[in-house]
């Protein structure tokens, strides 16, 4: 492995000022600038990606890790340094080290990247981060910035401006649903439903039209997302370069698995089945069999069984307890007897919640595990914090929508 590091960080000094083909702007000289991506940047990016899933082990996400970083040392315009810490922050979220993430992006801050395709999708995934910590303020502020630095050089960037403004109006308009604000993320996607891409903004768009019972509409745009998003991240262009939570791979996830939600909402119960089961295995395939990740799409399936169940009026009992016990295992959910929960710092609350919810009510109708029940929907009355909806509510599917997404790991 060093021996290619060392061979490709050689070529990346022979190539670093190759010629470019992606026309951005800069805020600072007023000019059109060219940008494209460092080719030997690019084998190094793609070279550090596959090592690390080879194992999906913290050994080959370290030596993933030291290759970009070595490979980011060899960078010396901010464009393409910049371009190699997103690709660093996505692999430092994908091992769950969000906070290490972050730090990284604020590192791309730090060196003026005049390119704002990249500024973008740093954005993107910088607030992304924040959303899953449930820091919302900071990442309402995140976009905030994005939004004012692109409509001071609207002008300057002229075509390309559409599909940028759509993705940081799209992911305000996110941050407003995470909020329980419906207005005011209506608002931000109402300007920019013309200009929606395949990504991070199409995907946004669809879960508030779900939130808001437009279901076909929402189901169209999941399909559309699903069907014309890369299967893997691709760092050659900068206009369709996603990175950290808000990465390609996750956005075709996370369309999957908010489809199946919305199959089992429309009470299409073998499709929804079918979808998150596929879901699951996308999960697994990307991720390893442990990761928390697939404590969530467990839990929108037994979800999924609970609403059938209802609807249906049958029992499906010990699947749903089943599935809910795995799903907390793999949340990492704290005891029972852990104090304080509201104040506790407890990763994926809102997803923790709705399983032991749900897993309460499973042990409630059962009159010898009734006070664990009890004990149970206690717990996740009091840690459950969206603000769009009660946990009572957000259970009671057959009245209300609450949508998981798997990018944020938040419930909507």
């Amino acid at each position: 492995m060093f021996n290619l590091v060392t061979k490709l960080s050689t070529r990346v000094r022979c190539c670093s000022r190759s010629p470019s083909a992606v026309r951005l702007f800069s805020t600072t000289n007023k000019h059109h600038d060219q940008f494209n991506p460092n080719p030997v940047a690019l084998q190094m990016i793609d070279y550090a990606f596959s090592l690390s899933r080879s194992n999906k082990s913290d050994e080959s996400y370290g030596q993933g890790l030291l290759v970009l970083e070595q490979c980011e040392s060899n960078q010396h315009d901010a464009n393409n340094k910049g371009l190699v810490l997103l690709a660093i922050s996505t692999l430092l979220t994908e091992r769950g080290k969000l906070v290490e993430s972050i730090e990284k992006l604020n590192t791309f801050n730090d060196l003026k990247v005049s390119s704002f395709p990249l500024r973008v999708a740093a954005t993107e995934a910088l607030s992304g981060l924040h959303l899953e910590l449930e820091e919302d303020d900071t990442s309402s502020v995140i976009a905030d910035v994005c939004l004012n630095d692109l409509d001071a050089i609207k002008l300057e960037l002229g075509v390309g401006f559409g599909s940028l403004d759509a993705r940081a109006r799209a992911l305000k308009g996110l941050i407003e649903l995470v909020r329980g604000n419906v207005d005011s993320s209506q608002s931000c996607f109402d300007g920019v439903k013309d200009n929606l891409g395949t990504g991070n903004d199409a995907l946004s768009y669809a879960e508030f039209l779900h939130t808001t019972r437009d279901f076909s509409t929402a189901k169209q745009l999941y399909q559309k997302v699903i069907k014309e998003i890369p299967e893997t991240n691709n760092f050659t262009d900068p206009y369709n370069l996603a990175a950290g939570n808000m990465a390609w791979e996750d956005i075709r996830l996370a369309a999957t698995c908010a489809l199946g939600q919305l199959e089992s909402h429309m009470g299409k119960f073998g499709d929804a089945e079918e979808t998150l089961t596929k879901a699951l295995t996308m999960t697994e395939d990307r991720f390893g069999s442990k990761h928390p990740k697939i404590g969530i799409i467990l839990t929108c399936i037994a979800l999924m069984f609970r609403h059938k169940a209802t609807m249906e009026r049958s029992s499906s009992l010990m699947v749903q307890e089943g599935l809910y016990r795995r799903a907390l295992e793999l949340l990492k959910a704290p005891q029972l007897e852990t104090e304080a929960v509201e104040e506790a710092k407890v990763y994926k609350k809102d997803i923790i919640a709705l399983a032991r919810g749900g897993y309460a009510e499973t042990l409630c109708v059962q009159q010898n595990r009734k006070a664990t029940g009890e004990q149970m929907k206690s717990w996740a009355q009091a840690a459950w914090n969206n603000r769009r909806l009660s946990l009572a509510d957000a259970l009671d599917v057959s009245s209300n929508v609450p949508i998981i997404d798997v990018r944020i790991s938040r419930a909507l």
